[in-house]
């Protein structure tokens, strides 16, 4: 089977590399020059107005100094210890190409007295994955999820082409909404989330086998206030610091095709295409003479 797996994977990245203009199919998004605003729908949207790609410093910085700073005034100076984490709890399940990462988060709660008050009744809570370059998730079959009723919104931002091995792709994340009641989460409350994805074609290597690291996610809490002001919006950054983590890094081992059957698969490729063209051309003739 692992010999099976190898050939198939490794035809892929004779096809791939072979293909005209593929290195020119990248999906880059289009960097704009207005101010980054929190307030929109998504948050990674605000990211890649002012981002073409995403690197892990850039958008830690967006987050401390774009999205959580200041924007609760209505709130007393302690308000970022109102839900506090416990538990994040990440593994990987399924099997071969499509797998799921599943996430439990379990919340310890700071009773504030005056949150009731400030805040309306709809909360969401946001989590944001940050993929490796070797996975993607299908935006097609996560909206069915939306569908489902299974999240309330969600959205895949940075390289969405399937199609492109991870070679020639960059990273992609994937933004996750789900609706929550503030009051539930002033006390100890869990939430669980199972992500589906799909391991691209990896690069050649003497192994048979690439592998990709999932990190923990970084989650928010965003609700709205029920005073008229311009910051209607609060923002609670939950620190992954405060929580246990379990499985913290994800480990996928993905099959990918060995550097030394280059040569026979390469003959075997032309070879299977050259006869399948004679083949085509001789029953063309034997047809229409």
């Amino acid at each position: 089977m692992g010999t099976i797996q190898s050939f198939v994977h490794l035809l892929a990245w004779v096809s791939f590399t072979c293909s005209p203009g593929i290195a020119h199919s990248l999906s880059t998004p289009v960097m704009d020059s207005k101010k980054i605003s929190p307030m929109n729908k998504f948050l990674m949207q605000s990211y890649y107005d002012r981002h073409t790609n995403l690197h892990d410093s850039d958008f830690e910085n967006f987050v401390s100094q774009e999205v959580t700073s200041g924007l609760c005034a209505v709130l007393p100076d302690n308000h970022d210890l109102v839900w506090r984490l416990s538990d994040i709890k990440r593994n990987l399940t399924g099997e071969g190409s499509h797998r799921s990462v599943s996430t439990l988060i379990k919340f310890q709660s700071q009773h504030l007295k005056s949150l009731s008050e400030l805040l309306s009744h709809s909360c969401e809570l946001i989590i944001i994955e940050r993929l490796p370059s070797g996975v993607f998730a299908d935006p097609f079959e996560l909206q069915h999820l939306v569908h489902r009723g299974v999240f309330s919104d969600i959205a895949v931002f940075g390289d969405t082409n399937l199609e492109l091995p991870s070679f020639l792709s960059n990273r992609s994340v994937v933004e996750i909404h789900l609706v929550v009641d503030p009051n539930i989460l002033q006390k100890p409350t869990d939430i669980k989330t199972e992500l589906p994805l799909h391991a691209r074609y990896q690069s050649l290597n003497e192994t048979g086998y690439s592998t990709v690291e999932f990190g923990a996610p970084d989650m928010l809490v965003r609700c709205s206030t029920k005073d008229k002001v311009e910051n209607h919006y609060c923002f609670f950054k939950l620190e992954k610091g405060d929580a246990n983590v379990y499985g913290s890094h994800i480990v996928w081992r993905i099959p990918s095709g060995i550097n030394k059957h280059v040569g026979l698969v390469s003959t075997v490729t032309f070879t299977a295409a050259l006869l399948s063209t004679l083949t085509i051309v001789v029953a063309s003739l034997y047809y229409f003479k």
